[in-house]
């Protein structure tokens, strides 16, 4: 594991990267927002798309609740041609994304977070202060078997104003194809 992880109570690093949609994001595009999830993720890994759906689900659950999901794509896209952009484009309108689907070109991003795999899962705060680092729960083969719904939990916990009882997990999935 890096030197430079993120630890549970730094900043958000800023970005500003274009979606899916055109728009371009930044951490001030979600200001008024009561957490915020940033998922590094890509179109060709497994383990993303097997959590699609429950990602898509926790931006439902929670929209009202003022969180908002934002899933960066850092993958190289010349020896991953899967994850270009028009690519990206595809795959959120096929599984009907709810959330900015943004694209880190240079890799800079994933970088200032220190991400190392796709999905990797940063919770943030209110201020934007790292609350929550890993994965979204135990099973990410059979959704029906979860026990630990980590992600959930932390979000929960957040918005009840508590104390996160599992700030960190071990990231699973496949590692960010670097260029």
């Amino acid at each position: 594991m890096s030197t430079n992880t993120l630890s549970i109570g730094s900043k958000a690093p800023e970005f500003n990267l274009k979606g899916v949609d055109g728009k371009h994001y930044s951490l001030d595009s979600f200001a008024g927002k009561e957490a915020l999830i940033i998922i590094f993720s890509c179109n060709h890994c497994p383990y993303v798309q097997a959590y699609e759906d429950r990602i898509i689900k926790i931006q439902e659950d929670y929209a009202g609740k003022g969180v908002a999901v934002i899933a960066i794509n850092p993958n190289d896209d010349k020896d991953y041609p899967e994850d270009s952009f028009e690519n990206m484009k595809r795959r959120a309108e096929e599984k009907g994304f709810n959330f900015p689907y943004l694209r880190d070109e240079d890799q800079s991003v994933a970088k200032a977070f220190d991400a190392t795999h796709t999905p990797e899962i940063f919770l943030f705060d209110k201020e934007r202060k790292l609350v929550f680092h890993g994965k979204i729960d135990d099973n990410w083969q059979e959704p029906d078997k979860v026990v630990n719904h980590y992600l959930r939990n932390a979000l929960d916990e957040l918005l009840a104003g508590k104390e996160i009882s599992v700030p960190e997990t071990f990231t699973i999935g496949c590692t960010i194809k670097w260029r």
